[in-house]
This record gives C-alpha cells, sequence and structure tokens, in this order.
C-alpha cells in the first residue's frame, strides 16, 4: 500500500508591518522560516515542505535549512502571485495556491496538507506529527495545536450592553482552578486537513477536528517587536537541549569510518587495510554496554575491519549497506526502540539520511560542514580521536560511572 502524501505548507511573506523581514528574523541563531522548515523535515509523517513566499531571501534560506539536513529535494518554494501576498490575503488561499503549485510540478495528488506558520518559533516536530497524524491515521477530517488554557477571558460591552462581561465565566462566581472546565487555546503553531475536504470547504476547520495538545510553555506568536524579543529570550530554554544525557536515549547507533577511525585508510602490498582505532572509544563504548545501552556499528563499506572490531567490541554491526537510513528504521522496529530516542553518530553526507531519522544527531568535530550543520550536537574530539569516549561522557559522565554530566566547553548546536 502506497503511503499518504503528507505536504507540509509554510506560509512567508517578504513584507511585514509589525516586524520587518519578520520571517528572516533569527530565533536562537537561526531565521524563523528555517525554524519551520526544521520542524517539518524532521517530521516523521511530513512527505515534502513547500514554502510560499514573495521573497527571495525567504526562499534561499528555506532551501538553505533544507540543504543543512541533506533534504534539499525534499523543500520546494512557490513564488506567492501579488493577489495573495498582501496584508489582507488569508493563508488558505496560499495554502490552496501551493498545493495547486506542488501537485503540478510533480503530477503528485497529496493526501493531505498542514500549514505551518514560521511565526510560532516554537514548533516542534511531535506538534507537526501530532496533528498530520489525526488526519492520516485516526480518521480527523481537520486538526489543530492547542494548549491548556486557565485565563478568566473579558469583554468590554459597554457599547452595545453598557457593561464589561466575562466571555468564558460568569464574574459573579469566582470558581477555583480545578473546578472549572478545561478550556484550550489556539496556539496558531499547526494545522492539518484532508486535502479533498479543504479544496471543497476551503477553509482549515471543517469536519471533525481533532485537538492536538502542546506545551503552553512553547506558546508565542511573533506579532510585534517586543514578541520577537521574548522568543529570542526563551530560546536557550525551550530550545532543544544542547547536549543530550542517559535520560534522553535509549539506543546508540556509530558510523565506523571518520567516526571511530581518523577516516585514513593504510593499505599494505597485499591490499589488506590498516584502520587506526581509539582506545578511549573502546573504554566508552564498553561503559555503555556495561549500562545497558543498546548499540549497534552501522557501516555502509563492506569491510572485515568493521567486523572485526565490532566483534572485540562484542557490538551488533551492520555493514555493507547501502541506505543506511532504512536499516536503521528496520533494527529500531526490531528491537522497539523509537527512533527520537536514538542517537546516531556520524561525519559525512552519507550519515545525513539517518540524522533525519534519529532524535539525536550527533557529528563528530571532523565531519564535513553539511554534517556538522545538520546535527543536534557536534563533539570538541575529531573521528578516530575518541569522540565516542566523549560521547559516553555526556550520557554516563566523565567517569563513565553512570551518573548524568556535561563536558566542559562542548561545541553545541
Amino acid at each position: 500500500m502506497t503511503p499518504p502524501t503528507v505536504l507540509a505548507v509554510i506560509p512567508a511573506r517578504g513584507g511585514s508591518k509589525g516586524v520587518p523581514a519578520k520571517n528572516l528574523a533569527q530565533v536562537g541563531g537561526i531565521p524563523l522560516v528555517a525554524r519551520a522548515v526544521r520542524a517539518c523535515l524532521t517530521a516523521r509523517e511530513v512527505t515534502d515542505v513547500v514554502v510560499t513566499t514573495d521573497d527571495a531571501a525567504i526562499a534561499d534560506a528555506a532551501r538553505a535549512a533544507g540543504e543543512a539536513l541533506g533534504a534539499a529535494e525534499r523543500v520546494h518554494c512557490v513564488q506567492r502571485p501579488p493577489a495573495i501576498a498582501g496584508d489582507t490575503a488569508t493563508s488558505e488561499a496560499a495554502v490552496l495556491h501551493a498545493l495547486d503549485a506542488y501537485e503540478a510540478m510533480h503530477e503528485r495528488i497529496a493526501d493531505v496538507v498542514l500549514l505551518v506558520q514560521c511565526t510560532s518559533p516554537f514548533v516542534t516536530r511531535e506538534d507537526i506529527d501530532g496533528v498530520a497524524a489525526a488526519v492520516v491515521r485516526d480518521g480527523a477530517d481537520t486538526a489543530v495545536t492547542v494548549a491548556p488554557f486557565h485565563g478568566f477571558i473579558w469583554r468590554d460591552g459597554s457599547a452595545v450592553e453598557d457593561d464589561t462581561y466575562g466571555v468564558n465565566h460568569d464574574k459573579a462566581v469566582r470558581p477555583r482552578r480545578q473546578d472549572r472546565p478545561q478550556d484550550l487555546l489556539e496556539t496558531g503553531a499547526a494545522y492539518a486537513m484532508d486535502v479533498a475536504g479543504f479544496r471543497t470547504h476551503r477553509h482549515r476547520f471543517f469536519g471533525h477536528t481533532a485537538l492536538v495538545t502542546t506545551d503552553p510553555a512553547r506558546v508565542l506568536e511573533i506579532d510585534d517587536p517586543h514578541d520577537l524579543a521574548r522568543a529570542r529570550a526563551l530560546a536557550p530554554l525551550l530550545d532543544p537541549s544542547p547536549l543530550p544525557t542517559r535520560e534522553d536515549i535509549d539506543a546508540v547507533v556509530l558510523d565506523f569510518d571518520g567516526t571511530q577511525t581518523d577516516d585514513r585508510v593504510l593499505i599494505d602490498s597485499d591490499g589488506r587495510e590498516i584502520v587506526a582505532v581509539h582506545r578511549g572509544d573502546g573504554l566508552g563504548i564498553a561503559a555503555l554496554r556495561k549500562a545497558g545501552m543498546p548499540l549497534l556499528i552501522l557501516s555502509t563499506e563492506q569491510n572485515p575491519v568493521v567486523a572485526a572490531r565490532a566483534h572485540k567490541l562484542k557490538v551488533p554491526v551492520l555493514h555493507g549497506i547501502d541506505r543506511k537510513d532504512l536499516a536503521l528504521k528496520q533494527w529500531c522496529d526490531e528491537h522497539g526502540i523509537a527512533p527520537e530516542r536514538v542517537l546516531y553518530v556520524g561525519n559525512d553526507v552519507n550519515d545525513l539520511p539517518c540524522f533525519a531519522l534519529a532524535g539525536w544527531p550527533v557529528a563528530v568535530a571532523s565531519a564535513h560542514d553539511s554534517v556538522r550543520a545538520a546535527a543536534r550536537a557536534v563533539t570538541t574530539t575529531p573521528g578516530g580521536f575518541g569522540a565516542i569516549r566523549e560521547i559516553a561522557a555526556w550520557l554516563l559522565g566523565p567517569t563513565l560511572t553512570g551518573h548524568l554530566s556535561t563536558p566542559t566547553n562542548p561545541t553545541t548546536k
């Protein structure tokens, strides 16, 4: 059965009255449009991403975000016509135009379309997967991210009723929070719609709407400079932790060449290959194994050196693998491990598909620039010089005894 096509559409106009060039404004050092592209690309349900914009610089930033994750082919930029690029244009109009353009360009019909707002800088891939899955898998017609809300809402009705009044409460009664029904606030971050229904109704809510609850601490829409300043202040607190701890990880998967070696190969006169490994890496791997951490070595090379090293380390190995991401997913499925709980260590572009799948993609210090850019964390140590020992220290502590600790002066993303 062919999996459904789930298209994430990100509207990103160039003009903004409240915040000039808003969609290129940086939060946590990343342009807002790039943050949205990254969240969509790392969501497991999303097939492709379309950024609809009237601004070349926004399109360039969106493409760069895709390239950094090794997924440039999944990011498509659509030139938005002036008729739907003004202040009064609706998001629905932009999504419908982007949907038509994508389907015409690829001769492929989308089953579910998402609307993801880059003005919500803290939208997560879990939010995006949540609304998509509600339609794709659970049968909802539409879905929206919401957050628990406990405020008393007032409205000034003096012009009509000569009084002010409570919207979600009787102002004469002040019930305790635990005695009130739970209100849910629409976050404005992510929406999902069945494509056939969306084309018929031409608005984002029709039929059964699923409510996907998200963390209220992450709810923020950037409409003015004060919102942008607040987002920048919150980014160090709300963006993913710069380094993983043992509580974040259920398995560690390691590339071999360039990660456990310095990426050089010595060849003798008989054509036998010899590589150099680091004893500290062996110590770190042994400590992780002793701590009960599932481990796997995953390598493109079909090489007896890889098998011999894995045997010595007592770690399972899959080598001679062309599609490492498919092998990683199958291994996770077989072992009941969620990919978002996997720490994957790599160094070159053939690791990027696994980076998009794993929740904790980690690059060694000597990795290719595109790999370092796509990583959530980067070691201070090059491959083959103790980088795996460093990662083990992140998870187990410097002494590798199982205590949680953070290494000094790590390079983080």
